[in-house]
């Protein structure tokens, strides 16, 4: 099969049952949307990359807002653009997934990796809703396929090249903060020359710093987001009941601890009262006081209960890899996720364990090395099947690279 023909076959595959998927949920897309949704709207409308027009917010992760932003300018954000943008998305991530298999597939098992990837029953219905995990599958599959590149051929484009991807990558996902340290620490393990490595750190410097900037002058803090309740909900002493029954971390009492004013309302909430008043309301909650409370609330946590953390921390690895889908949004997702989606999950796997001893050394110290960072992130934070799937398609190419290594035998 040529690379043509892969491509298209593979593009076909990840986009039609997506399309289905987008036609059915038509009336759906843009009800109940991640907030980066809103800040692209203000930003398209007003100028301002926030909440409420006129007041700046580093409440989110940058990078799927900016996504948006010109479906916004073009479309006035329609959920048929945002759909369809987003499957593109997908097909463009299942190419890459391709183009990385081919470096130690043979041609037909690269496309059935490609293709079993794209083919995620939870990713099909995940990648067609606003859900800002759509750009991180983009920025991993990029990453992974740019980091074995530079491996075994160290150019100072590709370190560039490498370096702003980790940098959108961690704009898109705060988890990812030291995934351009962690791929450097691969190359240099690759003995890659000294230079490369500098470029990567600059590469993804040259991303990050301006996003930095801005918070620091029109916020007040030298931060990627202020979303530091994020963190405390995923750390304190309701965590584990609300995870255990069921729940999300959102689910936190109403009474929970509050900073003081003018930091008591988040900005979201902010936004909410600014809405229900029918924009007359307009409050300017410090998003920096807020961010250094909730961190210090979150930090004294894990401090003064390191029993209660380390149980946390075991019930999060739990969910963050167990193959059922746990939701974070109050969709059961039916028969799709709570069947299909486990014994998708189940046979990958097992296949993907074999592919452990079966695959080449280099692909697999990588994907070990993003797997143990990603169990680091889910112990200090809160497991998701969400905050897995991005990565996902390293298992799918572990299991692939083991029935193509059997078949040759």
């Amino acid at each position: 099969m040529t690379r043509r023909a892969a491509y298209a076959l593979i593009g076909v595959v990840a986009a039609v049952p997506r399309l289905v998927v987008l036609l059915h949920e038509r009336d759906a897309i843009t009800h109940g949307v991640e907030k980066s949704f809103i800040f692209a709207q203000v930003f398209v409308q007003n100028g301002t990359y926030g909440f409420i027009p006129g007041q700046p917010s580093a409440y989110t992760q940058p990078l799927y807002g900016w996504f948006l932003v010109p479906i916004w300018w073009l479309f006035d954000g329609s959920w048929l653009a945002v759909g369809l943008a987003q499957v593109a998305i997908a097909v463009v991530v299942a190419w890459l997934v391709y183009e990385i298999g081919r470096r130690f597939l043979s041609p037909r098992w690269a496309v059935v990796a490609a293709v079993v990837a794209t083919l995620q029953p939870y990713l099909v219905w995940h990648d067609i809703h606003i859900n800002r995990e759509i750009v991180d599958q983009l920025c991993a599959a990029a990453l992974v396929l740019l980091t074995l590149q530079v491996a075994d051929r160290p150019t100072r484009l590709r370190a560039v090249l490498l370096g702003a991807v980790t940098g959108l990558a961690l704009l898109g996902n705060t988890r990812l903060i030291f995934i351009p340290l962690l791929c450097v620490l691969y190359l240099a393990f690759r003995r890659v020359p000294l230079v490369p490595l500098v470029l990567v750190l600059a590469g993804a410097a040259v991303v990050v710093t301006p996003w930095l900037v801005r918070n620091d002058l029109n916020v007040g803090c030298f931060t990627i987001t202020t979303d530091g309740r994020a963190l405390w909900k995923a750390n304190n002493s309701q965590t584990y009941g609300l995870l255990s029954s069921g729940k999300w971390i959102d689910d936190v009492r109403a009474d929970s601890p509050r900073p003081p004013q003018p930091g008591h309302l988040t900005p979201e909430e902010a936004r909410g009262r600014y809405d229900a008043t029918n924009h007359r309301v307009v409050l300017h909650p410090d998003e920096c006081l807020e961010l250094r409370f909730y961190e210090h609330l979150a930090f004294q946590y894990v401090e003064h209960h390191p029993g209660a953390k380390l149980r946390l921390a075991a019930l999060s690895e739990q969910l963050f890899w167990q193959p059922d889908v746990i939701e974070t949004g109050g969709n059961s997702g039916g028969f799709v996720k709570q069947i299909v989606e486990p014994a998708y999950m189940i046979a990958l796997y097992v296949a993907a364990a074999f592919g452990l001893f079966l695959a080449p050394r280099p692909f697999v110290a990588l994907a070990l090395l993003l797997f143990a960072y990603q169990s680091f992130w889910a112990a200090a934070f809160v497991g998701a099947t969400r905050y897995r799937v991005s990565f996902d398609f390293l298992l799918v190419l572990l299991g692939a690279a083991a029935v193509d290594r059997w078949r040759r035998a």
